[in-house]
């Protein structure tokens, strides 16, 4: 009798087609166009935010995709109707990614400090074989930032400073602009969890 052994199945990249298999519509397709997975709520102290997901030589992706998960306006994950999760394609007019949603609360870490408010974002792309990892923090939250337990294990300021969002004129609610960098001398923090 012989052994069959299973092997792992290599890996590979999300790209170049991965926005077209989450944001079908945005690729043109007929295919779950009532979807507004970038609209996570249309109550509340509204915010949008935006940015561009830039690759290691500068150039816009237009092809990936940028998830959200975030807490609510009092700081608590899934409540009230709310799920704080969300889904935006990079390659919008002129490749900005955007979502319009409400500025979270403050959350505990889980040994019982207190997080400044920040959004979870993670970004799929080509070239990327599991996603990337990163948090949006708000500059009018001066002192919970310098207090944050997951900004206090990066010691780098310039380091740091890739997680600020920046608050731009924004068409009737509040806007913060969040680049991301995959690469390169402006390089956003990634975390591995």
């Amino acid at each position: 009798m012989s052994v069959t052994y299973l092997h792992e199945t290599p890996s590979q990249t999300a790209g170049p087609y991965v926005h077209i298999g989450t944001v079908p519509s945005f690729a043109g397709l007929n295919v779950r166009t009532d979807e507004k997975l970038d609209v996570l709520t249309t109550t509340g102290n509204l915010i949008r935010i935006e940015g561009i997901v830039y690759d290691g030589t500068g150039t816009p992706v237009p092809d990936g995709i940028v998830e959200i998960w975030q807490a609510d306006e009092n700081g608590n994950y899934n409540a009230n109707g709310f799920n704080g999760w969300g889904r935006a394609p990079t390659g919008g007019p002129g490749a900005v990614w955007s979502f319009q949603t409400v500025k979270p609360g403050a959350t505990k870490w889980r040994d019982g400090r207190t997080q400044a408010p920040h959004i979870n974002v993670l970004v799929f792309a080509r070239g990327i074989n599991i996603h990337l990892h990163t948090r949006l923090y708000f500059p009018e939250d001066e002192a919970l930032i310098a207090a944050d337990p997951v900004l206090g294990v990066i010691h780098q300021p310039k380091c740091r400073e890739t997680l600020i969002a920046t608050r731009v004129p924004g068409g009737g609610i509040p806007t913060y602009r969040f680049d991301i960098h995959l690469q390169g001398e402006h390089e956003t923090v990634f975390f591995d969890a």
